[in-house]
This record gives C-alpha cells, structure tokens and sequence, in this order.
C-alpha cells in the first residue's frame, strides 16, 4: 500500500516511535503518582516531551498541556475565550473541530477570507471582520482539505493590535511550517501529535499563552486538598491520568521532525504533490493548487470523489474523500456538492512510491474519464 492519507493522521511512524511506546509500557507507571522508580521515570519521561515542545514551538514548557487530540486541545482553547452567545472570527478553512464547539456555544460568527491561495483577500477580510467585541479570532495554519497555507502572522498582528485573542489551529502545520507561539502573540496553538509530529493516535498538544479554563475536574497528583483544579499550568488542564505511552512517543516523533528539519520535510512532501499534480493535470480531473501551498493536494473529478478514492484503494492507493470534516472549506472553495479526493505525503512517503501513485492516479483518472 501506498500511504497517501497523512493529513488524518500518518500511518507510518520513524521505528523510534513506537520502541519508544514499548519502552514505556515497560517502565513508566503515573507521573506526579509516587517517588518510586517507575513514577519518577515516567514524570521523566514526560516533562522531556515538554520541553522538546516548548523548543520547536516557542513557549514555555509547562505552558505545554497534553491532550487527546487537536479537537480536544480546540476545545479547550475556544471555551476559554468565547463566551455561551459571544462573537468569533473565523477563517472560510476551519475544520469542524473550530465549527462544532462555536455552534454548540450559540456564538455569533464571522467567516472571513473565502478565497483560496489568495493571502491579501484572506488578511482584508479579517482586517474588516475583527472588532474590539470579538471574543476570538480562531485561524487555521494550513487548511486540510487544500493545503492553503493561510498568512496566520499577518492576521495575529491585527488580533494584537485590537487587544482580541488569537487561536492557531496547527493541525497540518505542525512538523511543516514554523510555528511560535511567542511570535504569534497567540493564546493558544492547538496541534495534533499523530500528524506532523508523527507521534501515535491519542495525543495532542494546546500550547498555552494564558490559563485556560478546565474542560473536566479530576486528579492532578498536586493539591490534592484542593476542592477545585489547581490555577498553574500545565495541572489546571490536565485532570486524570496522562497517557504516558502516547506522550513517549511523541517524544520520539518531535525528535525525528528535529532531525530531518521542517524545512526539508516541506520541500520533500511539496514534490510528491507536485508529481500528483502534474500527473493528472490534462485529465478530466480539477486540481487545486496555489502558491500558498503546503504538502496537500485536492482534486475534484467527475463522478463520484468516494468512488474513484475506492478504485485508487483496490489498486494499492490509500487516499481520503469526501469533505474531509470541514464542510466550511469546501463551501469556500466550491466543492461542497461533490467533495474532493485529497493526497498528503509525509516525510516518509518515498519519491519511488510518489512516482507510482502518480501512474497509477493518472490511470484511474483516463480509465474513469474513458468509461463515462
């Protein structure tokens, strides 16, 4: 199989991952639990991962809050700042993770900057969008659909400039493009572990530039006389036991995307989606690209996206279609009828592989295209 899904989640992991989760099954029991040896290591374990966050992303490392995932970490960040009927600013990119907690909160919101690959519409629109009664501005770095790497630095200058709080969602940024939350003036980056940072399923991280609000009570193995959540980071965000496993391989995940450097890693998946590309381009097949792009490639074609994703499948290709959880984006991009059929590489996706898929797309596409 040929792994082109990895902006769900990347589905091949450096092998130092998962000897890493093995590792801490093996040794680590519950940090902050005791002072014995299996506790010690794993509280070990698990402010290394800390801090090799707070060095990629800028912050400080108990400002780093372990999560599920980036929709919990979202969720987190959002109900911090919006208030139950209170007003968001949002891009026309967001993932359902952004729009699910908004709507269930009865926000007001203002989608701004619907124009895909088109940075200077995307900074006008939130320029007119944002005023001092938003509650929050909530962005995506990269959209998941189409890989439009949004101008989030220009769009956090204005947040700071109108006192508003600024929320990253660093879902397909994270281990790709730079990412800090100093520099942002950000008061939260949410961000997935199982994506860039090739970490397994079951992790995330919130970074933190101010306290956010429990989402759940519970123990934190500090102040345990302490009726309420301790009001410190990162143990007011952090009830319960830590998936110490999960947050070890993280680790190993964050050292890899050190090693290989992001910058190579962009370079790297940018050219197996610039093969897809222009192996399907005089095809029947739409293809969406722009210079604001990272390693993610949507096309449309047509018939049905699902279909043609299932013949890709019978062939050996592993891709997503649909809408991809973010109904928001297609509906800017104009493909809310008929979805899209999307590819994203990682680091470990080989230029051999990507020069097969791109034969084997280009077929799918003129068999198909013949057929109908």
């Amino acid at each position: 199989m040929i792994y082109l899904d990895n902006a769900a989640t990347s589905f091949l992991k450096p092998p130092a991952v998962e000897r890493a989760v093995l590792r801490a099954m093996r040794r680590c029991a519950s940090p902050g639990r005791g002072g014995y040896e299996a506790a010690m290591e794993a509280a070990d374990r698990v402010f290394e991962c800390r801090a090799l966050a707070s060095e990629l992303f800028d912050c400080d490392a108990e400002n780093v809050v372990f999560t599920s995932n980036a929709t919990h970490a979202l969720n987190l960040a959002i109900k911090t700042l919006v208030k139950p009927g209170g007003k968001a600013v949002i891009s026309g990119f967001e993932h359902n993770a952004v729009v699910r907690p908004l709507h269930a909160l009865g926000a007001e919101v203002t989608v701004a900057g619907r124009k895909l690959f088109d940075p200077a519409d995307t900074i006008a629109s939130f320029d007119r969008a944002i005023t001092p009664e938003t509650d929050a501005v909530i962005c995506t770095h990269v959209s998941n659909v189409f890989g439009y790497c949004l101008p989030v630095e220009e769009i956090a200058a204005l947040c700071w400039q109108r006192g508003v709080p600024f929320i990253l969602d660093a879902s397909q940024s994270a281990g790709v493009l730079p990412v800090s939350l100093r520099a942002l003036g950000a008061s939260f980056a949410a961000m997935p572990g199982h994506k860039g940072l090739y970490g397994p399923q079951g992790t995330g991280l919130l970074l933190c530039g101010r306290i956010p609000k429990p989402l759940m009570e519970g123990g934190t193995g500090s102040l345990s006389r302490l009726a309420e959540m301790p009001d410190f980071l990162p143990d007011r965000a952090e009830a319960g036991t830590q998936n110490v496993a999960g947050i070890c391989g993280l680790a190993a995940g964050m050292r890899f995307v050190k090693s290989v450097g992001i910058e190579r890693i962009l370079a790297h998946e940018k050219k197996i989606c610039a093969m897809l590309a222009s192996a399907i381009e005089d095809t029947e097949a739409k293809v969406y690209t722009g210079e604001n792009q990272c390693g993610v490639l949507s096309i449309a074609v047509p018939g049905d996206c699902e279909d043609f994703a299932q013949t890709l499948a019978e062939n050996g290709i592993a891709v997503r279609a649909g809408l991809h959880c973010a109904p928001l984006a297609h509906e800017s991009a104009g493909t809310i009828d008929c979805g899209t059929i999307r590819f994203s590489p990682s680091a470990l996706t080989s230029l051999r592989d990507g020069e097969a898929a791109a034969r084997t797309i280009r077929s799918v596409a003129k068999k198909i295209a013949s057929e109908g």
